[in-house]
């Protein structure tokens, strides 16, 4: 028979603190960065081609940069879209106004003709005007960004809106003279100078409301 019975120190079990042969088992190493995500993945139900790259050869994504997330076309039809309607909408305003004030009689029916002559001219006469403004302007704008001019003109930016307001400006009135191409033009990159100002002011972020200069 054993001695080692109600000593305690019979039956050990391999596991046993007492035991001299643990201390030199080695501790697990649980460092993952040598794991491949892409070997793994289908165990998880992810494809591994939508894992992103780690090799040394993979080269970083580039976006196409677009202030306004539109291309030029788009922002042209916006632009234009919006303003013919608010130019209908305040020409008719003022046609309503002057279609009551120069009725020539207070019937009904000949205050109400007044009333749609004046405003279907001067609703379209503005809306015509506004939304052949805001093309030129979609289009210079669209013209400059792809120019990419905020790499020539250093402290003035965005530089895109400043030219497109004095082209617009000059366009419209080509046909009127050099003189007052220029005044126009003026005009115009006045517009769009005091829209940012404005907006500095106000802490507003300029473009942001995604209709031309604003």
């Amino acid at each position: 028979m054993s001695n080692n019975i109600g000593t305690g120190s019979g039956g050990g079990s391999p596991y046993d603190d007492n035991d001299n042969s643990s201390s030199n088992t080695p501790i697990p190493d649980f460092n993952a960065s040598n794991i491949q995500l892409s070997t793994v993945a289908p165990a998880f139900g992810i494809s591994s081609s939508s894992l992103p790259a780690t090799s040394a050869a993979a080269q970083p994504d580039y976006l196409d940069y677009d202030q306004k997330g539109r291309g030029i076309v788009s922002t042209m039809f916006t632009n234009s879209g919006v303003s013919y309607m608010l130019g209908v909408t305040l020409g008719g305003l003022y046609g309503l106004k002057e279609g009551l004030a120069k009725t020539p009689s207070s019937r009904w029916k000949v205050k109400l003709n007044s009333v749609l002559n004046h405003c279907g001219r001067h609703g379209s006469g503005l809306g015509n005007m506004m939304g052949a403004t805001a093309i030129l302007y979609s289009l210079y704008e669209g013209l400059a960004d792809t120019m990419e001019l905020d790499q020539y003109t250093g402290p003035i930016q965005p530089p895109a809106p400043l030219f497109a307001g004095v082209m617009t400006g000059a366009t419209y009135y080509m046909r009127a003279g050099p003189r007052v191409a220029s005044l126009a033009g003026a005009i115009g990159m006045g517009a769009v100078g005091g829209t940012y100002a404005m907006y500095s002011v106000l802490g507003i972020p300029y473009g942001s409301k995604g209709w031309l200069c604003f």
